[in-house]
């Protein structure tokens, strides 16, 4: 008897609340607006059933028509935006979410995340303001059209320790999600080991690093040993640490090759890749 078996591009994790997210997205970040229908319909035309976008991004209206063109039923989709990261007012979140919406042309979203728990320009500065009070009113923002439908599921994205533990402190509506930034020689583990321990998936936004650790030695290498590409290596070890990878491309070959990632790391392999550190 032949048994068939499961693709990773077919399979998903299951959040917290139950809801399923497939296990690879195609992630538009830097994609133009212009070029984001090409880019949504070819990814979903070809297997991908996740499509993460932002306000941000500037190209929901793109991604939109992608959906829509694709000619793939809504249900099948699971459709990601986010509050941009300047946003922290509950009206001005209240208001991102209704207008991300109609420049999607979607009736709901799948998941709708916080962009950032701080303005862009201080995200990264330890001594600047950690705006825990308007992330809680944005967050409440989200559980509102949470309750009303209008997203299915609810979460985070570039969110620290203390900046999730904030939100369970003070939420209705656990977050599923917190996506980050991460790829080999990038690991963050105390913070992934944390959602974890919280059951929030963490999904891994720029896993190829926007394309910079392609002529790393040691991943070379270890490709070679595998002989697949190093983004299908970089795919591969985002899967394997249990988080959600998000590659993004414009060009067909790579935006379909990115679903290949049927093949197996020895352990030891990714201990290695945990432990590796690249400065970009």
């Amino acid at each position: 008897m032949n048994i068939k078996k499961t693709l990773i591009r077919d399979e998903n994790f299951t959040l917290s609340n139950n809801n399923l997210i497939p296990k690879i997205g195609f992630g538009t970040w830097q994609i133009e607006n212009d070029l984001a229908s090409f880019s949504v319909k070819t990814a979903l035309t070809n297997g991908y059933r996740h499509i993460d976008t932002a306000i941000d991004y500037g190209n929901e209206v793109g991604v939109g028509k992608g959906i829509k063109e694709s000619g793939i039923d809504r249900k099948e989709i699971f459709v990601t935006s986010k509050i941009p990261a300047s946003i922290k007012t509950y009206e001005e979140a209240k208001r991102c979410i209704k207008e991300s919406l109609e420049r999607l042309d979607l009736e709901y979203l799948d998941l709708m995340l916080i962009h950032s728990p701080r303005p862009w320009e201080i995200l990264w500065d330890e001594s600047a303001p950690r705006y825990y009070e308007e992330n809680i009113e944005v967050y409440k923002a989200l559980e509102e059209a949470y309750f009303e439908g209008k997203i299915k599921n609810i979460g985070l994205s570039n969110f620290f320790i203390k900046d999730v533990d904030n939100i369970l402190n003070n939420c209705k509506v656990k977050p599923v999600v917190n996506q980050i930034c991460v790829y080999i020689g990038n690991t963050p583990l105390e913070l992934i080991n944390y959602c974890i321990d919280k059951n929030i998936l963490v999904e891994a936004y720029s896993p190829f690093a926007t394309g910079r650790i392609t002529n790393n030695n040691t991943l070379k290498e270890i490709a070679l040993k595998y002989n697949v590409s190093i983004p299908k290596l970089c795919l591969k070890y985002c899967l394997d640490i249990n988080t959600l990878p998000l590659p993004k491309s414009t060009n067909y070959k790579h935006i379909i090759d990115n679903l290949d990632v049927d093949f197996d790391i020895d352990s030891k392999d990714i201990e290695r890749l945990k432990k590796l550190k690249i400065t970009l």
